[in-house]
């Protein structure tokens, strides 16, 4: 069918600031459900048209609005990340409700932060918002948003936070084009130098970049969470799923910076008895197709195809017609409550539940002469040594990450990060037959070092039978210590699914940086906020019987 678009459509809040919208409308018939996404990104830029295709979705038999939120691009008020997001979303949803041809019904849709203003207006509870589908985005934001671990998801926060000012500097001076043009010029050099000196610059906890720009706390992540605990509640999921009694479609990537968020999203809404489906790909935050870093998962991966279901968005617009059309007969197959991408497997397996209660937690031990084994270690195996110098860390090499050009996520080559002698690295045997490891991976390290304070990264690896090892999950710790003394420290890793083929390798990382992914620990002890000082720690890895570090995996039976 034909599609009307009208651009800038106004919306009053309840404090009398208008926020624009542009609204997609089948031309002829109706009255259609409404599908909202309110983003701080551009309502109207390419990548955001090009990712929501709201083009397509109108064509299907919806109205779809996609509103700048408040502070914005088109839209009035002041920016402030987050904290408006849930009054803001009830007024729209209800706006939406009422636009001309509407139903009455709406659902929410879209990826990361429009994904979380998903949540939160579903918080907020407007009697006419029936379903969301929020995409890639967090549930504890100081579980992957923030912070991870306890350090800062340093590269995140830096390379958002300095892009996101360029609409704050434009409204700044957008009656002075020469300091307009002036401070774009500035903060486009920062951008374009984040990788060689602006991640490096300290104290991380008070970044010197935003202070250039002259960032106030409105227009910052982490540090405004930093200096105001209460502030990130308003972004905050996690434990408040019972208070949503909604339908919701969550879709997430392995290696999306948000990927257990995801999970845990899903999980809880699950427990609290609300209709909730799962897909989860091999994808990462920005990139969907079976093309994922150095490996080619397939081409039925593709967000196109997946698995010859059809395309996300027909699937996405099947599911919502059974929730905002509810007199229809929609077309198509239900979903299942749980699809997977088993990676090394490279295919897409219906599931009833996650995590997969048939799956077997096996204790994966660091060993002697870098061996990692299932057997337990023997009371003489010792320790191993690195010494970590925050003034030459671990580069990140793939991973769940967002940041600037530079550093691409996913499973990477890790021979750069294998050759340094900052990175312990344990390597099995070649596996006998297939091991499928699906769900929550920790790591279990007994560690000692002569700082006061530092971070242990922990991460699990495939290795090919031609030597190439690529990333499967990791984690980061920070730790404060008493020097010297031998500690078990808990390392998150985070879930996955993934078939480790018969002949090839498990490998597992040690190693205490992984920058500017996180932050570097200075090893002093100093609040991140003020440390400028550092110095290099000596650090000892245990695995004997006494102290036997390990790594637990899930590990789905094989007659299962």
């Amino acid at each position: 069918m034909d599609v009307t678009v009208e651009q800038n459509v106004p919306a009053t809040m309840r404090d009398g600031t208008v926020l624009r919208a542009d609204v997609y409308r089948p031309a002829t018939g109706g009255p259609y459900p409404v599908l909202l996404s309110r983003l701080p990104y551009g309502k109207s830029h390419p990548i955001n048209t090009g990712h929501l295709d709201p083009l397509s979705v109108a064509r299907s038999g919806f109205i779809v609005v996609l509103q700048d939120t408040r502070g914005r691009f088109a839209s009035d008020g002041e920016w402030e990340t987050w904290t408006h997001e849930p009054d803001d979303g009830y007024d729209t949803v209800r706006w939406a409700a009422a636009l001309p041809n509407s139903n009455g019904n709406v659902g929410m849709i879209g990826v990361s932060y429009f994904g979380n203003t998903q949540w939160t207006a579903a918080l907020s509870k407007p009697p006419e918002l029936k379903a969301i589908a929020p995409q890639i985005t967090w549930s504890e934001p100081h579980d992957g948003l923030f912070a991870r671990g306890g350090a800062i998801e340093f590269a995140l926060n830096t390379s958002w936070t300095l892009l996101m000012a360029g609409d704050t500097l434009t409204r700044r001076h957008a009656d002075d084009p020469a300091a307009l043009g002036q401070a774009l010029g500035a903060l486009l050099t920062d951008v374009d130098q984040l990788g060689s000196s602006v991640y490096w610059e300290l104290p991380a906890g008070r970044h010197p970049a935003y202070q250039r720009h002259g960032l106030q706390n409105q227009d910052l992540g982490f540090e405004h969470a930093l200096r105001d605990p209460e502030w990130s509640a308003a972004c905050r999921i996690a434990g408040r799923h019972a208070e949503i009694d909604l339908p919701s479609l969550n879709l997430g990537g392995w290696y999306d910076v948000f990927s257990q968020g995801t999970l845990d999203n899903f999980t809880a809404m699950h427990a609290a008895g609300r209709p909730a489906n799962l897909i989860m790909g091999p994808w990462t935050h920005e990139a969907y197709t079976g093309q994922i870093g150095d490996v080619d998962f397939g081409a039925a991966a593709n967000m196109e195809v997946l698995g010859f279901r059809g395309r996300f968005v027909d699937i996405q617009n099947t599911w919502f017609r059974r929730w905002l059309t509810p007199e229809a007969d929609p077309s198509g197959p239900e979903l299942p409550p749980v699809l997977l991408f088993v990676m090394g497997k490279n295919e897409w397996r219906e599931e009833q539940e996650w995590p997969l209660s048939r799956a077997v937690d096996t204790d994966l031990f660091l060993r002697a002469d870098q061996g990692l084994a299932f057997d337990t270690p023997q009371a003489d195996e010792g320790t191993d040594t690195y010494v970590y110098d925050p003034a030459d860390p671990v580069p990140t090499t793939g991973g769940p990450l967002i940041t600037a050009t530079g550093y691409r996520p996913g499973p990477l080559d890790q021979a750069p990060v294998e050759a340094r002698e900052d990175v312990l690295v344990y390597t099995s045997e070649p596996l006998a037959e297939d091991l499928e490891v699906t769900g929550r991976v920790r790591a279990f390290i007994h560690a000692a070092t002569d700082a006061p304070s530092t971070d242990w990264v922990v991460r699990l690896c495939d290795v090919d039978p031609q030597g190439l090892s690529v990333n499967v999950v990791d984690g980061i710790l920070r730790a404060d210590t008493t020097p010297g003394e031998f500690t078990e420290h808990a390392v998150d890793l985070w879930s996955t699914s993934y078939l480790f083929r018969a002949g090839h390798r498990l490998r597992v990382h040690v190693t205490s940086s992984n920058f500017p992914r996180w932050d570097r620990n200075l090893n002093t002890g100093q609040s991140i906020d003020t440390a400028t000082d550092f110095r290099p720690a000596h650090q000892n890895i245990a695995h004997d019987a006494a102290r036997p570090s390990r790594i637990v995996l899930p590990v789905i039976p094989t007659d299962s």
